[in-house]
């Protein structure tokens, strides 16, 4: 009988193969498999790691591949290495990577290390990273790198291409050339597929692109994203106050930022830290988790006080509190519905003023349609369990006017925390479940006080 491999049963995935053989202690074959992987795999295989393995993986890392890796890492998990390395360490892992990628990273140095980096720049480089450390991470000067290729708008092709031939290579994600006047002021692209096709006689101005206009640098990334997305760009121009070319931002960037709001979002909507760790120390956690809870459980006593309300009811008729998660749990359910979609059109620019009124409007309707239907089917099954038809008309009332609540709450509460300037993702998600349990137990209740007592 042959006996498989079980480093080698998962696969072909590299990242599991590392993972395997250090679960199977083979040290040997986890440092070479790690070898194969690039920079982005190594960060996610760090990330899958708890941290005494994650710090014996780190060391087998190539010092040169070290600041890529950095840069890939989720914040907390970042910071923990950065913890443990030493100056020396920390300066080469900076020295060598992009500009923009060296901005994200310096960011989160000791100033020390921060100082010593840029003292070690010539000249030109340097002004072009403190020129992208002097804007905020989320704008389109945060974004950018300042790694671009100009041309004037009065040569013709010909001299492009000899001049790119000079030149000898590109920027990666190049897939235009920028145009600016002499003050640098950013005019049109010159795609290479139009320098490539076209009579190379023709002058630049001609046949450059106007459409596309610079993105001013202070612009939130959120809109550079909607640009990136409206125009199916590769990279884009930023510019200056006046004008005047600063870099670009190539789509990598931000296809980095959406996958990082998606994570923000994921995560505010559990009350946790945009990025943390898998495997962050217990404490740190438990505390980071635990204001959370405490909203929680204050929002818990609040539906539990309604319940009080109605004690002598619930000891009456007991099939109450049978019933009772049903309509909770039904307006839990269509409230967060309605608020996923409401956050991702607040997130997507396409609810404001003028179209909120007719969303609540749709949104009501809804809630109406379902809670009827709904309400019919658990009546109905209400009445036949226990025997008692005016039961199941309470449950069904309930239930629609729970719906109803729910929707409104939906689509009012991020609204309502746009306007007072509160991501609707950190708390939308406790105010919508307060809400459709508080009126789902009091209509519930109260109806059945009403009618069955």
């Amino acid at each position: 009988m042959t006996h498989r491999n079980p480093i080698h049963a998962q696969g072909n995935d590299p990242v599991e193969t590392v993972t395997s053989a250090l679960h199977y202690g083979a040290l040997i074959q986890a440092r070479r498999a790690l070898g194969a992987l690039n920079p982005a795999e190594i960060a996610h295989l760090l990330e899958s790691l708890p941290l005494a393995e994650r710090q014996l993986v780190w060391q087998w890392v190539d010092p040169e591949d070290r600041g890529e890796v950095l840069v890939e890492l989720g914040e907390e998990a970042r910071a923990h290495l950065i913890e443990h390395m030493d100056d020396q360490a920390l300066r080469e892992a900076a020295q060598g990577l992009d500009l923009d990628d060296m901005a994200d990273l310096l960011a989160e140095l000791p100033q020390r290390i921060t100082r010593e980096v840029l003292a070690g720049m010539d000249k030109q480089d340097r002004q072009r990273l403190e020129a992208v450390l002097a804007y905020d991470e989320d704008t389109a000067g945060g974004l950018m790198n300042t790694d671009t290729i100009t041309v004037r708008a009065n040569v013709t092709l010909d001299v492009v291409l000899r001049y790119l031939r000079m030149h000898g290579e590109i920027p990666p994600q190049t897939d235009s050339l920028f145009v600016v006047n002499r003050f640098d002021r950013y005019l049109g692209l010159l795609p290479l597929s139009t320098l490539l096709t076209e009579d190379p006689d023709r002058p630049v101005t001609e046949v450059m692109d106007r459409s596309i206009e610079g993105i001013p640098a202070a612009t939130p990334a959120e809109e550079v994203a909607k640009i990136f997305e409206a125009h199916d760009l590769v990279s884009a121009p930023v510019v200056d106050a006046q004008g005047r070319l600063l870099g670009r931002i190539t789509v990598d960037d931000v296809v980095d930022f959406i996958r990082e709001q998606g994570e923000h979002e994921l995560f505010s909507m559990a009350g946790l830290p945009e990025e943390e760790d898998l495997f962050a120390p217990v404490i740190p956690s438990a505390r980071r988790r635990a204001l959370w809870l405490g909203v929680n459980l204050v929002t818990a006593f609040i539906a539990s006080g309604v319940i009080s309300l109605f004690e002598g009811t619930l000891q009456q008729v007991v099939a109450l509190a049978i019933l009772m998660p049903i309509v909770a749990s039904m307006g839990g359910i269509a409230g967060g519905q309605t608020l996923t979609l409401v956050i991702r059109g607040i997130a997507l620019g396409q609810i404001g003023k003028a179209n909120s009124r007719a969303l609540l409007s749709k949104e009501l309707a809804v809630g109406l349609l379902n809670g009827l239907v709904w309400a019919l089917v658990v009546a109905v099954a209400a009445g036949l369990w226990f025997r008692d038809p005016q039961l199941g008309l309470v449950i069904a009332v309930a239930m629609v006017v729970n719906l109803l609540c729910a929707a409104l709450a939906g689509v009012s509460i991020p609204l309502a925390m746009r306007a007072l300037g509160i991501d609707p993702a950190i708390a939308g998600g406790v105010l919508l479940t307060t809400v459709t349990d508080v009126v789902g137990f009091f209509s519930f209740l109260g109806l059945a006080t009403l009618i069955l007592t």
